[in-house]
């Protein structure tokens, strides 16, 4: 940093005016630049600029004292903002704003106020290093003399380091910068949801303006532990492989990582259309994404009357880095506002693997030193710190909850990558999606031994938890069995039950695209495949049985569904009963005609 006191070596000023000064008034200036620099010849070259209006601006090394009428309109204009927004935020009643507002005008006087100043030394790829601003602080918001905004990212003796929210295009060495003394935020509020915003918070989807109640920073301290409750509400999914054997809860991080195009996106999709009618806010943040991808994800959660609950925050691939790089953090401001509020918020990032290389391309452009695989040594605090403010609070800190589904993509299955194994070690648990899996039909394609829920049944209902029983250990024994099988014909016949019971298995949790499963529905399921309904069934025909068998259900044992959902209790009896109606289905349909 250079010293607090470097204005007081300058050389020269500028004095800019509409109206010529006298000499007498030229003295006085003199005098008072005599003074702030210490140097009585300080060598002073005037402008004219009528775009002032009226009064005259100084500038010398970095500060710039403003007696102009443009100045004094932009000083009223800033009161006027922050007085309505404290009257958005409530904490004005109408009389007392009205009351601030009068008192602010009638008692309005024009102070020479000593903005910072710098100037641009060197511009391209979205960053700016700019000279002369000697007290920027990290994560501060500095505006360009075209209006672009940027923030300070690389504080360094001699000069700081701007990432910048827009096109560079417009800005030039030589070009100006001013400090505001303001960290980054984005805008807030209800009036969000059903809407795609940009990293910024503005709208992109041509409905016009949104009406926000309020302003947060898109980097905020994650609750303490005195504020966090343990994760014990499920947030379910509508997957049957997935809250049957890796329950999500809310508050929880659970990662889902696989190669490109095994279903990733896809996971998210459904679970932000199972939320519908449980009172769970979605937001989806997309990092580096095709715009074309963006617009498909949009249609498929309209159809399915999923979109007006959910926020979209979109940084796509043609944005430039540093956007990428703040739209999970301003995603997750919008979700701490109505975590606060005491709601539930399921956020997705799309994806984290994105966003680490449009980090480690600004901090290469930033000239930091590269660590592993290039990255700069601080990328593991970039995640840690966007992923822990997800969590359930206690009643008392604001009783809501941010779930957090980050999305990484592999390369090759390798999750022993650098960035895999930082969320990894982040996250409450991970989905791993084999490509394998994937082409051989198995969709979603989860791996279920090394997929992970480290929360694993604080987050299922009794009725699931009982339901789900012993399906990992089934399909395990299947998969063993199904490699020594391939060399042997003679099987004894428990085998083949085994065998039987583990394909049907297999069939049961694969799950078209948009048509997640309810809890009854799951649960049904199970307790039919333990019952071993579909052992015996031509694996191809498991799934036609299934959806004929969950539809006789509600239409004849409605009354079993209405237990479940109202007790979440998985009783003896109410298992029988499952079974009971689930075999006499299935003779009605075995002896039926085709």
């Amino acid at each position: 940093m250079k010293d607090h006191n470097s204005e007081k070596n300058v050389s020269s000023a500028k004095l800019i005016y509409v109206t010529a000064p006298s000499e007498e008034q030229l003295n006085g200036i003199r005098r008072f630049l005599a003074k702030e620099c210490g140097d009585p010849d300080i060598e002073l070259e005037l402008i004219q600029d009528t775009s002032l209006k009226s009064g005259f601006i100084i500038r010398v090394g970095t500060k710039e004292y403003d007696w102009s009428e443009q100045g004094r309109i932009a000083q009223l204009e800033q009161t006027l903002n922050k007085a309505l927004d404290a009257r958005k935020d409530k904490l004005f009643n109408e009389e007392d704003l009205i009351s601030i507002l009068r008192t602010e005008i009638v008692d309005f006087e024009l102070e020479a106020k000593d903005k910072e100043v710098g100037i641009v030394n060197w511009v391209g790829d979205g960053i700016a290093n700019v000279n002369g601003i000697a007290h920027a602080f990290y994560g501060e918001i500095v505006v360009f003399d075209s209006g672009i905004k940027g923030m300070v990212q690389d504080v360094r003796r001699d000069e700081i380091g701007v990432i910048l929210f827009g096109r560079d295009t417009e800005i030039r060495e030589g070009t100006r910068v001013m400090r505001t003394g303001k960290t980054a935020g984005i805008p807030v509020g209800d009036a969000f949801c059903g809407r795609i915003i940009n990293a910024l918070g503005a709208p992109i989807d041509g409905l016009g303006e949104i009406d926000a109640d309020g302003f947060r920073p898109i980097e905020n301290p994650a609750p303490s532990i005195v504020d966090r409750k343990s994760v014990a509400v499920p947030m379910e999914t509508g997957l049957l492989a997935i809250d049957s054997m890796f329950p999500i809860g809310r508050g929880q991080r659970e990662l889902i990582i696989g190669d490109r195009q095994t279903g990733k996106t896809s996971i998210a999709t459904d679970t932000i259309i199972n939320q519908k009618g449980k009172d769970v806010v979605c937001i989806y943040v997309a990092i580096g994404q095709k715009a074309s991808t963006i617009a498909k994800l949009v249609n498929n959660l309209k159809k399915a009357e999923a979109f007006d609950y959910t926020i979209i925050v979109s940084a796509t691939a043609s944005d430039p880095a540093p956007l990428q790089y703040i739209a999970p953090y301003a995603g997750t401001a919008l979700a701490e506002y109505f975590m606060y509020q005491g709601r539930d918020v399921l956020i997705v990032y799309d994806d984290l693997s994105k966003h680490a290389v449009a980090y480690r391309a600004i901090s290469l452009l930033l000239e930091r030193s590269p660590g592993r695989e290039a990255y700069p040594g601080d990328v593991f605090y970039l995640h840690s710190r966007l992923l822990e403010r997800s969590s359930r609070l206690t009643p008392e800190a604001g009783g809501g909850s941010i779930t957090a589904l980050p999305i990484i993509e592999t390369q090759a299955g390798d999750v022993s990558a650098y960035i895999p194994t930082n969320v990894i070690s982040i996250t409450d648990g991970q989905i791993y999606l084999e490509s394998e899996l994937f082409f051989a039909g198995q969709r979603p394609a989860v791996n279920v031994g090394l997929s992970v829920s480290r929360v694993g049944g604080a987050a299922q209902t009794h009725a699931m938890k009982k339901a789900a029983g012993s399906i990992r250990i089934d399909l395990a024994q299947y998969r063993e069995m199904e490699v020594f099988t391939q060399f042997s014909s003679d099987l004894d016949e428990n085998t083949k039950r085994q065998l039987a019971h583990g394909k049907s298995l297999m069939e049961l949790l694969k799950q078209p695209l948009g048509s997640p499963l309810s809890m009854p529905e799951q649960v049904i399921t199970l307790v039919a495949a333990n019952d071993h309904i579909f052992s015996d069934l031509d694996p191809s025909k498991v799934k036609e049985f299934q959806k004929d068998l969950l539809e006789d259900f509600r239409l004849n044992h409605s009354d079993l569904i209405s237990e479940l959902v109202s007790g979440k209790k998985l009783t003896d009896d109410l298992r029988e009963s499952i079974e009971t109606a689930a075999r006499s289905y299935k003779m009605e349909k075995l002896l039926s005609p085709e």
